[in-house]
């Protein structure tokens, strides 16, 4: 080693000469805190990050209240075997609830969707056939959930104002779309 360093001390001008040993952790080390600076300096500017974050449109699942309380859903889309039933035992307890009918649903059990109005229950939209919702364009959409809300509203008088997708499924679009018609897209965070 000693002869090493008169090898250099000779070369650089016969004074002393320095050597540093920098291991490779330190190395590693500085890389990565250059690399967080870099990235800090780019992309730390609050008004870069707040216009590259993106902002996820989500569906209702809770509301803050002051009481406590549970809001019961159900979704039509089905049969109607058990509706009547349904309604005489939230009726025994004086519970009401908010039903999501499919508008197919409601074509061909009008009977059903008046007694559940009837009775005091909400009746909102679960769209018209029960489609994936996020492989629909806006448009289509709209149409869907606009022929849901007519045959509804046909029969109870009542124009709804929530929206449940079909098997829960929802994106930007199908929220931002639905709130563009003026309804509010409701989510279960509960299932029983």
């Amino acid at each position: 080693m000693k002869k090493a360093l008169k090898s250099l001390s000779a070369r650089f001008g016969g004074g002393k000469a320095r050597i540093f040993l920098i291991r490779r952790w330190y190395v590693a080390a500085l890389a990565l805190a250059l690399c967080v600076a870099g990235i800090y300096a780019v992309f730390g500017n609050e008004t870069i990050v707040g216009a590259a974050a993106a902002k996820r449109e989500l569906p209702i699942y809770c509301v803050q209240r002051g009481d406590k309380a549970v809001s019961l859903t159900f979704d039509a889309a089905w049969g109607n075997e058990d509706t009547q039933q349904l309604i005489d035992i939230l009726g025994r307890y004086n519970v009401k609830a908010t039903f999501f009918v499919v508008g197919d649903w409601a074509t061909k059990y009008p009977e059903s969707v008046k007694a559940l109005s009837d009775a005091g229950h909400e009746v909102m939209s679960h769209s018209d056939k029960h489609k994936h919702m996020t492989q629909l364009s806006a448009d289509e959409i709209v149409k869907d959930v606009t022929a849901c809300c007519d045959k509804i509203s046909a029969v109870t008088g009542v124009t709804p104002t929530l929206f449940r997708a079909p098997y829960g499924e929802y994106d930007d679009k199908v929220v931002a779309t639905l709130r563009r018609m003026g309804m509010y897209t409701i989510q279960w965070d509960v299932e029983a």
